[in-house]
Parts: structure tokens; sequence; C-alpha cells
């Protein structure tokens, strides 16, 4: 996976373009094989819930759905532009690397 929680990312597409966000999940479709991302603060939906209890009352929360993940791009550390991501093997440890400035990715 080239994309991991903890992640800066920047949306790509979509009503949210040019956004930027931590990832805070990362989702796989286990029939497609298709990867989802969560990103803070993104993407944001209204959900209604019902009481649970009759002294409860019923309420509205925002939650940040998933984003396909070739709608987001990594932040390279040191440009703060987005960039791909690559693998290098340092020490016998296969390492993510940004494409545009080599820096390793945590």
């Amino acid at each position: 996976m080239k994309i991991k929680t903890t992640d800066n990312v920047k949306v790509l597409s979509g009503r949210e373009r040019g956004k930027t966000g931590k990832v805070v999940q990362v989702l796989k479709n286990k029939r497609t094989a298709q990867l989802y991302v969560v990103v803070e603060g993104i993407n944001l939906r209204k959900k209604h819930l019902r009481p649970k209890q009759k002294s409860e009352s019923g309420r509205v929360i925002e939650l940040a759905a998933p984003i396909h993940a070739s709608n987001v791009m990594v932040i390279d550390p040191v440009s703060k532009k987005p960039t791909r991501v690559g693998w290098k093997i340092e020490g016998g440890t296969k390492k993510r690397v940004a494409k545009k400035s080599g820096e390793f990715l945590s």
C-alpha cells in the first residue's frame, strides 16, 4: 500500500478538490480489492441518529466518508506538493520514498 494512516494527502478530484488533510483510516474492499481512505475533515457527511433510550433525543453528527485512494496523493515532506510514492531498500528494510524529493516517508 502506498498510502498509510498519518500521511498528509491532497485531494485531486471531486468536490473537495485542492484540500489537504491527514489520513485517519485506510479501508480495503475485500471483494474488489479497491482501497479507500478516510481523511480528517474532508468529505464530511451528516448522519442522523435515533434516540437509544426514551429519555434521550435524536441527533445529527458529521462523519468523514471514505474517498477512493486514486483521488488522493501523498504530500512531499520537503516541497509540500503532491508526489508519487516509490520504494527503496535501505539496510535490508523496504521503505517508502517521495518521488519528487527522494525523501523517506514515515
